[in-house]
C-alpha cells in the first residue's frame, strides 16, 4: 500500500486546521521588548558587592521574572550593573517589586505584631474566670502543615473565609491580630490571675520601632514592617527572633488550590531535615514570620505532626497572593543587594521597532517574490510545488510561535524575525538540492518516476546534512550568548526542524505523487519533464 498519498494530505489538513484554529482563537505570536514595548530596568549593585557574584544574581533575576509569566524576558549584565527588559508586563509594579526584591529569605519566630497607627497599651493584669479561654497571642492569618497531595488548580481564584485549623487537642478559630498582644509576654500565677508584659516601653507606634536604615540582624531580635500592598501603605509590624532559617533551605515551592481550606495555598518542599529539626519541632503552635528584603511577607503558625520535608502554608489565600508567595519561596536570595535609589525604570517605546519589524515583513516578501518567480522560470510546475509548501512552512511557524508564546512565553523580536528570513533560504535550498538530485537521475537516462525514489534517498541525505550544520550553530549561539542573538538562534533552529519535517511529510510525497501522472510529467512548457529539462539546458 502506497502511504505517500495519506501522509501529504495529513500534513496538509493538519497544518491548515492548526493555523485556521489558531486564527480563530484570537492568539497571536507574543512581541518582544523592541516590537510591543514595556520596561526596561537598570539595577545597581550597592558599593563594595563582588563582581563575581553579579552572573548568579542575574540568573536568580531571570528565573524570579520567568516564573512571573513575563514572556522572555532580557536579563543581562552590563558592566557592573544588571539591566532587565520586560515586554509588555500586565502588572508593572508587580514585575518591579519581584525585581526588585533581592535580599536574602529568613524564617523568624513572630513574638508580638502591632497594628499601624497604635501604640503598645500599659501593661496591664487581667483575672480570668475558671472555664474560660485566654488569649495570648494575635491569631494567625496562615498556618503550616505536613503536605498534602496535590490537586489541580481551580479555575477562578477563591478567597476562604477565616482558616479553622483541627488538631487532636482543641480547634482554634483565626482571629484578627490584635495590638493587645503586641510584643508581650504573658505569665499565668495561682488565683486565675494573667499578667501580661510588654517587651518595648510603652506608648511606641510601627512608625518609631522599625529600623529601616539598620534592619535587625540574622542574631537579633527586633521590629520588621509587613509587605506594603496594593495600597502601597504598610498595615503593621512584627516582633520577631533571629533567624531559624536561612532561604536557601527551601528547594521548591508552588501554589496549589486546597479544597480542604477552600482556597488557594502553597506547597513547599525544604532540604532535608532542616525545617523539622529548626522550626517544626521546637516552634509547634506558634507563629514563624518568613521575611524577604526585611518585611513580613507570610507569618503561618506551626501545625503539631510535621515530620517530613514536604509542608503546606495555607489560610487567606487569593491565587495571585499564592502564587507571590511561592515565587519569594523559590527565588528569594541574592547572593547581592542592589540600591534601590539608584534603580532607574524606563518606559520603551514600541514605534522603531515596529518600524524596523514593517521594513523587515515588506522586504521579506519582496524576497519571496523574488524567489518564487526564480523557482517557476526554472523548474515549472515543481517550483510552484515550492510557493505551496513556502506557504505551508509560514502557517506552521505562526501556530508554533504563537503557542509557544501562550505556553512557554516565547517572545518574537527583530532578531528572531531575521533567524526565521534567514531560515527561508534553508527551506528553499531543500527543494534546489532534490530537483538537482532528480535531474543527475534523468541525465542517467531515467524516466521522471524511476528517478524519484533514487533521487530523494540522495538528496535526502543531503538535506539532512545541511540542516544538521544549521543546527548545530544554532544551538552553540543559543547556548553561548545571551539576548537577541539567542533569539535569533532559537527561531533559526525551529525554522530548520520545520523544514526537515516538511521535506519528508510534504515535498517527496507531492513530487512522488505527481511523477505517477503522465499528463503532467509532459505537459508542454509547464510540466516536471519540461522544469527538469529546462534547468538542464540553462545550468552550466
Amino acid at each position: 500500500m502506497n502511504r505517500k498519498p495519506i501522509l501529504l494530505v495529513l500534513t496538509v489538513v493538519i497544518v491548515i486546521s492548526a493555523f485556521i484554529g489558531t486564527l480563530a482563537s484570537g492568539k497571536r505570536p507574543q512581541l518582544g521588548l523592541d516590537l510591543r514595548g514595556g520596561i526596561s530596568v537598570l539595577l545597581f549593585p550597592v558599593k563594595g558587592t563582588d563582581p563575581s557574584l553579579l552572573d548568579t544574581a542575574r540568573q536568580i533575576i531571570e528565573n524570579r521574572v520567568n516564573a512571573l509569566g513575563v514572556a522572555e524576558p532580557e536579563v543581562s549584565r552590563q558592566g557592573n550593573e544588571i539591566e532587565v527588559d520586560l515586554a509588555g508586563v500586565h502588572n508593572r509594579q508587580t514585575a518591579l517589586d519581584t525585581i526588585g526584591s533581592t535580599g536574602e529569605m529568613q524564617n523568624r519566630e513572630e513574638l508580638g505584631s502591632l497594628l499601624v497607627g497604635q501604640a503598645i497599651p500599659d501593661t496591664t493584669t487581667t483575672t480570668t474566670k475558671p472555664g474560660t479561654t485566654t488569649t495570648t497571642k494575635p491569631g494567625a492569618t496562615t498556618t503550616i502543615k505536613p503536605g498534602a497531595t496535590t490537586t489541580a488548580p481551580a479555575a477562578t481564584t477563591t478567597t476562604a473565609a477565616p482558616a479553622t485549623t483541627t488538631t487532636a487537642a482543641a480547634t482554634t478559630t483565626t482571629k484578627p491580630k490584635s495590638a493587645a498582644a503586641a510584643g508581650a509576654t504573658t505569665t499565668t500565677t495561682p488565683g486565675n490571675t494573667t499578667t501580661t508584659t510588654n517587651l518595648v516601653p510603652t506608648g511606641k507606634t510601627c512608625k518609631s520601632l522599625v529600623n529601616e536604615k539598620t534592619p535587625p540582624g540574622p542574631t537579633a531580635t527586633g521590629w520588621f514592617w509587613d509587605q506594603v500592598g496594593k495600597t502601597g501603605a504598610h498595615k503593621q509590624c512584627y516582633l520577631l527572633g533571629p533567624n531559624l532559617l536561612p532561604g536557601t533551605a527551601v528547594s521548591a515551592a508552588s501554589a496549589i488550590y486546597d479544597p480542604s481550606q477552600g482556597g488557594w495555598g502553597v506547597n513547599v518542599t525544604y532540604k532535608g531535615n532542616q525545617f523539622v529539626d529548626k522550626i517544626a519541632g521546637p516552634y509547634v503552635n506558634k507563629q514563624v514570620a518568613i521575611v524577604l528584603d526585611n518585611a513580613v511577607i507570610s507569618d503561618p503558625v506551626i501545625n503539631p505532626g510535621i515530620t517530613g520535608s514536604d509542608v503546606r502554608i495555607s489560610g487567606n489565600f487569593g491565587q495571585s497572593e499564592a502564587h507571590s508567595l511561592a515565587l519569594a519561596l523559590r527565588y528569594g536570595s541574592l547572593p547581592v543587594k542592589f540600591d534601590q535609589s539608584q534603580e532607574t525604570v524606563q518606559d520603551v517605546s514600541p514605534t522603531l521597532g515596529s518600524n524596523q519589524l514593517t521594513a523587515g515583513i515588506a522586504a521579506g516578501i519582496i524576497g519571496l517574490i523574488l524567489v518564487a518567480i526564480y523557482m517557476f522560470v526554472f523548474y515549472r510546475v515543481l517550483g510552484m510545488v515550492v510557493w505551496f509548501g513556502l506557504a505551508l512552512t509560514g502557517m506552521v511557524l505562526f501556530t508554533m510561535v504563537t503557542w509557544l508564546g501562550e505556553w512557554q512565553g516565547v517572545t518574537l523580536t527583530l532578531a528572531g524575525v531575521t533567524g526565521i528570513i534567514v531560515s527561508v533560504g534553508v527551506t528553499v535550498d531543500s527543494y534546489v538540492v532534490f530537483y538537482e538530485r532528480l535531474k543527475d537521475e534523468v541525465r542517467t537516462g531515467k524516466t521522471v518516476r524511476s528517478s524519484i525514489e533514487v533521487g530523494w534517498k540522495k538528496a535526502w541525505r543531503t538535506i539532512v546534512a545541511a540542516d544538521a550544520v544549521a543546527l548545530i550553530g544554532a544551538g552553540v549561539l543559543y547556548i553561548l550568548t545571551i539576548g537577541s542573538v539567542k533569539g535569533f538562534a532559537y527561531f533559526l533552529a525551529l525554522s530548520t526542524i520545520v523544514d526537515l519535517v516538511l521535506a519528508w511529510c510534504y515535498m517527496h510525497p507531492l513530487v512522488a505523487l505527481m511523477a505517477r501522472r503522465p499528463g503532467l510529467v509532459k505537459q508542454p512548457g509547464l510540466g516536471v519533464a519540461a522544469g527538469l529539462d529546462v534547468a538542464t539546458r540553462t545550468v552550466v
